[in-house]
């Protein structure tokens, strides 16, 4: 047990011990139909909902930190968004607004202007107005002298903050009272108002006097670490009440949360990392919705909701999610672009997509989606060409001796790589074997090892740990741009305390160049063209295998109303105040 966070049973987690112990053990999928009844048999012991005074929503992570400004991982985002709130936001209609300010600030409102720095060059001056009544958990008001202290943190080269770029461009706050402050960028950028993740602001009160006493230190000695159910960490609808590590977290109202009331006097966010015991918790009311954001994928959903559609309410959203295959490019079998190439003509993905998704996942070409203006179809394809796979591999001294072999170079080293994901994830899995069996018939040998989400997300992939491939998903704002995953600057190392998200460790100066140009172009259809090029220049290099963009399926109580899935990267749990009971 993690001593870090204060242990809470709920009478469920015995059923969830005997779920999950069946379907973590290797099988194959034949059997899988059978172990998901005899898994809702012994789910249905399980205590059913009291009342509607408590909603159990059930996801597929557990977060590896409760820290809002350290490592990225949707589990975590999930359940803060329901505890806290950002700036700013996009909603359902993936428009701008706030949410923590007052009034979004624009150059046409005047809130935002023009000015020199103090080099000589462009910059820009962005004033927010913090909601007058927003307040820490322990009464303590949300005030400018957390914004100082979060940005003097993020600042910090050992704090392990991710998006440490905004850190760096946001030179001087000035902050005239208590609830205003105006951020001096040092350049001018189109994105110039839109204060999101990354930059969540923390409880000075609490969190300064830890980061002082020892700033490399902070990402494990921080009070979200040590002290998660402090209330004091939280300003939103709801705050953290308990915490069972691996198993589920406890949220209760949040008493001087100075918004709308939410419905629920608690929520409980359960992770059940298998998808198949997901669904088994659903059947047997263990939970009461799947959160579409980290719930089961769009094959499971289909099938479901042709068994079991009439009892719920079903909601699919098409949006920003990128699903891929992250490539560690200080692997040297894969430093050469010739071998990335042929790893994506080897494989069939139109084909999977549409055998396991029903053809309701389009293939990715690059990283951007056809529902994201700034989309382009002008780019390099990679359709089905075994014939052209086998040319660029023979080309890059991977030679096949005989039909079925795998192949070996002059040194005679097989072509082995591991390929990672999320353990327990059925889609995911059937993915990789799928692709598994093609790159061997293409004479590539690969090795599958997954491993729990928190595991993953936490140790592995943040800090590069994967030896060839990690298969997982990014989740975008509309028009996001990709610095923290493809610029140089932003590679996770030991001596940045693994901030950044450019797991592949890809550096390319064009890259660098086009994401720097795109961010300061104010221009529409100038940007339009920068955005081009960039998609152009990723599906050339391939610093990540594009596999299809994903659609997220909601799956609700019929009791549950005011759920409205965004389809971006921010959660719907930053409106669950809204969420309501209709009988």
């Amino acid at each position: 047990m993690d001593t870090r966070v204060k242990p809470a049973y709920d009478g469920l987690n015995i059923y969830d011990g005997l779920v999950d112990s069946i379907y973590n053990r290797p099988m194959t999928y034949l059997l899988r139909p059978l172990l998901l009844a005899l898994a809702v048999l012994l789910t249905a012991a399980a205590p059913a909902q009291a009342g509607r005074d408590n909603l159990v929503i059930g996801i597929t992570q557990f977060p590896a930190t409760f820290h809002p400004n350290i490592e990225n991982m949707a589990a975590k985002s999930y359940i803060l968004a329901a505890t806290r709130r950002p700036f700013t936001a996009y909603g359902a209609d993936w428009k701008l607004s706030c949410l923590l300010c007052a009034e979004l600030p624009t150059l046409e409102n005047g809130g935002a202007k023009l000015e020199t720095t103090p080099d000589g060059k462009p910059g820009m001056a962005v004033t927010y107005k913090i909601q007058p009544k927003a307040t820490w958990g322990d009464g303590v008001p949300l005030t400018t002298e957390d914004v100082l202290f979060t940005w003097r943190a993020g600042r910090h080269p050992q704090s392990g903050f991710s998006g440490e770029e905004f850190y760096r461009r946001v030179y001087k706050i000035d902050a005239p009272d208590a609830k205003t402050f105006t951020l001096h960028y040092d350049k001018v950028f189109f994105e110039y108002n839109a204060l999101g993740g990354g930059f969540d602001i923390l409880p000075a009160h609490i969190e300064a006097k830890i980061f002082d006493a020892a700033p490399a230190d902070y990402r494990t000695r921080s009070a979200y670490v040590s002290d998660t159910t402090n209330k004091g960490l939280y300003f939103g609808p709801y705050r953290i009440a308990a915490v069972t590590t691996g198993s589920h977290v406890t949220l209760e109202r949040n008493e001087t949360w100075w918004g709308q009331a939410p419905a629920f006097n608690r929520v409980t966010v359960r992770s059940v990392e298998n998808t198949s015991a997901l669904e088994a918790n659903l059947l047997s009311s263990a939970i009461d919705k799947i959160a579409g954001d980290l719930g089961l994928a769009i094959d499971e959903a289909i099938a479901f909701e042709k068994r079991h559609g009439a009892k719920f309410n079903i909601v699919t959203k098409p949006g920003l999610v990128y699903e891929h295959i992250d490539l560690n490019l200080a692997n040297p079998i894969l430093a050469d672009a010739r071998v990335r190439r042929a790893l994506l003509l080897a494989v069939d993905r139109a084909s999977m997509t549409k055998q396991l998704f029903a053809g309701r996942q389009p293939v990715a070409d690059s990283n951007v989606t056809a529902l994201d203006w700034i989309h382009t179809e002008d780019t390099a394809k990679y359709p089905f060409d075994p014939k052209r796979a086998a040319q660029l591999l023979d080309e890059a001294g991977w030679m096949q001796k005989q039909k079925g072999a795998i192949r070996t170079n002059a040194k005679g080293e097989k072509l082995n790589l591991e390929f990672m994901s999320t353990a327990g994830n059925r889609s995911r899995e059937l993915v990789q074997q799928v692709l598994q069996s093609q790159w061997k018939e293409a004479g590539i040998e690969v090795r599958i090892r997954n491993q729990p989400a928190r595991v993953f997300f936490g140790e592995t992939v943040s800090q590069r740990k994967f030896e060839a491939m990690a298969m997982f998903a990014w989740i975008a704002s509309p028009e996001s741009v990709p610095r923290s995953q493809l610029h140089s600057a932003h590679i996770p190392r030991a001596d940045n305390n693994w901030a950044g998200q450019n797991y592949t460790g890809y550096a390319n100066p064009k890259m660098d160049a086009l994401i720097e140009a795109i961010e300061v172009e104010l221009d529409r259809p100038k940007r339009e063209k920068l955005w081009h090029d960039l998609q152009k220049l990723y599906a050339e290099d391939l610093p990540v295998l594009p596999l299809y963009f994903r659609s997220n399926t909601h799956i609700l109580p019929k009791w549950l109303k005011g759920v409205t899935p965004t389809g971006n990267l921010d959660m719907t749990t930053l409106w669950i105040e809204t969420w309501r009971v209709e009988e």
